[in-house]
């Protein structure tokens, strides 16, 4: 069998995307529980968008549930919008949310100079730790259940 290397130092978003493609195809084939829940639709999106008064994005959240549990992928606010109660009002939204569509459990990661108080402040374990990830810091893998 014939091949070539190829090496590439840039972002290549249509790689990476055949990358994602056949990574989710393998999954399918060797785990019921991905192939179920793909093919029968049963990822539901969750996405809270916050906007200021001149209604540009200055924060928000995007999560997934599946599985019975709630995946939170992207959290982030504006600095200016920090320490005001907005984290926790959509963290409790999105909860909510997932709980209604079937979720007992949540799971988030996090970096150490994130928000890793700020979850454990609202339930969350850490369940997994990556120490000097980045150098000097780590990584977590967090998990709630949802009541």
């Amino acid at each position: 069998m014939d091949y070539t290397i190829e090496i590439c130092l840039e972002e290549n978003d249509g790689f990476s995307s055949f990358l994602n493609q056949k990574i989710k195809e393998y999954n399918n084939e060797q785990s019921f529980h991905h192939n179920e829940v793909r093919k029968k639709g049963q990822v539901q999106h969750i996405n809270i968008v916050v906007k200021n008064d001149n209604d540009q994005w200055i924060g928000g959240i995007t999560a997934e549930v599946y599985w019975n549990w709630l995946e939170i992928n992207k959290f982030w606010f504006s600095n200016e919008f920090r320490g005001k109660g907005l984290g926790s009002l959509l963290l409790d939204k999105t909860e909510e949310i997932a709980k209604y569509k079937g979720a007992t459990k949540s799971l988030l990661t996090t970096f150490e100079f994130q928000a890793r108080s700020f979850y454990e402040a609202r339930g969350y374990k850490v369940v997994g730790e990556v120490q000097d990830y980045p150098p000097g810091s780590s990584y977590y893998t967090m998990v709630k259940v949802l009541i």
